[in-house]
């Protein structure tokens, strides 16, 4: 942890203002944000907006697009396409820019998680394809991996089997995730292994890739909210990882309903195969180029993945947004998110914060925020008007952290007016 921020920077232009002008000017601003046009669609639902400055969070909407990207879904919606023929193309913008020798668009990461382990369960075989979630297979899981998320998994009809101890996550020792453990819960019935990537457990990813590989069991990593860095985006297949899965609507800035499943050819087709639309005629079917129809015994009827269907907006603006994450300056954007966030910093002088570079993070530079009740500090700010979010990742230590990925600059002025209100 680095010690509380000492700027060394020219004044923000709030700093310290506690003038008049600045409490109707920043008055003035929350006004306009809570009181938008009457062509505001949320206005007309009766929907708050809201300042975001807790990161790209699924429950606060996810990103918020470039316009490119909102063109491109705009263009995408007039029009008809073959659906399938459309995820080809997504395959192959995937694999350029993943290092994968396929791709596929789904409907978010959790999605791409389900559609995983239903390729590593089914393979070609459409009758299993058309048994699930009724058939009889295992999951691998380390102890450690067992989150919330691993729900996704499990959705394929799947059982998840825990593996290893965890030691170091309870202090109690300092061995992880050890070849032996996972070679002893191998069985006939084990169909995957899955890993959920981060800071922490990236060190027991080759043991998991050695021993998977070595048995022919898919390694399926959820790498959900492992972007940035765009090193990411290769790193983990570069490692040996089977199928790997990523949020679209997060750090990417594509939409929010959806993401990406990337990695071997084999298993990416019998994804796509369970979620496209199989109302067709055997007759007729053209499959998509990833499906190869001589390995299949019969056409399968809709899959397992039906209801996680990406329409062709969310293909198209996930692929427009790829490309311009892939091709974005990193240094620059962290720069320039960096010194908003030390004029944040500077306006909220007397109170304790500490500017966390990305350099530390693994991501985006953020404000750490002491605060002696950060949860009651945090009803306070999502009780405001406009409603303020920060991250509570960290408020069982006495933590608020501001995490400006998606945090738009015209709210930073209205955020340290409400900050300021609402801490102690």
């Amino acid at each position: 942890m680095s010690n509380i921020l000492r700027l060394m920077t020219p004044p923000s232009p709030y700093d310290g203002d506690t003038s008049p002008r600045f409490a109707q000017g920043r008055t003035a601003e929350a006004s306009r944000l809570s009181s938008a046009s009457m062509n505001d669609p949320y206005e007309k639902l009766g929907v708050r907006r809201r300042i975001n400055a807790a990161g790209a969070l699924t429950r606060l909407g996810g990103a918020v697009m470039a316009p490119e990207v909102v063109e491109a879904m705009a263009a995408a919606s007039r029009g008809s396409v073959d659906i399938g023929e459309l995820q080809d193309a997504g395959s192959a913008r995937i694999a350029e820019a993943t290092g994968a020798e396929a791709g596929l668009v789904t409907t978010g990461a959790a999605a791409a998680l389900t559609l995983a382990a239903a390729a590593a369960i089914a393979r070609w075989d459409v009758a299993r394809m058309a048994a699930l979630p009724h058939v009889a297979a295992d999951i691998l899981l380390p102890r450690t991996h067992r989150t919330g998320y691993a729900h996704a998994l499990a959705a394929s009809g799947a059982r998840l089997v825990d593996i290893g101890h965890n030691d170091r996550g309870t202090g109690a020792g300092v061995r992880g995730l050890e070849a032996w453990e996972i070679e002893a819960a191998l069985s006939p019935s084990v169909v995957a292994m899955g890993f959920s990537v981060n800071a922490t457990s990236i060190v027991d990813l080759p043991t998991a890739v050695a021993v998977c590989g070595a048995h022919g069991v898919p390694l399926i990593v959820d790498a959900a909210a492992q972007l940035p860095p765009k090193e990411n985006l290769r790193r983990f297949i570069a490692m040996g990882a089977d199928l790997v899965a990523f949020s679209g609507g997060k750090a990417l800035g594509g939409p929010q309903a959806s993401g990406i499943l990337a990695g071997r050819r084999d298993l990416i087709a019998s994804a796509l195969l369970q979620q496209l639309d199989m109302d067709v005629s055997p007759d007729t079917w053209t499959p998509p180029k990833l499906i190869d129809r001589a390995n299949l015994r019969g056409v399968p009827h809709h899959g397992i993945g039906r209801g996680f269907k990406a329409g062709k907006e969310e293909i198209v603006g996930l692929l427009t947004a790829l490309d311009r994450f892939v091709t974005a300056d990193d240094a620059a954007t962290n720069a320039a998110l960096e010194a908003r966030l030390r004029a944040i910093a500077s306006a909220l002088d007397g109170h304790a914060v500490t500017l966390v570079p990305a350099e530390k993070t693994g991501r985006v530079p953020v404000l750490e925020i002491a605060v002696p009740d950060a949860l009651a500090a945090s009803v306070r700010l999502q009780r405001g008007d406009p409603p303020v979010h920060l991250s509570e990742r960290h408020a069982a230590r006495g933590i608020l952290t501001l995490d400006p990925q998606v945090l738009l600059p015209e709210h930073d002025a209205p955020l340290v007016e409400a900050l300021r209100a609402a801490l102690p």
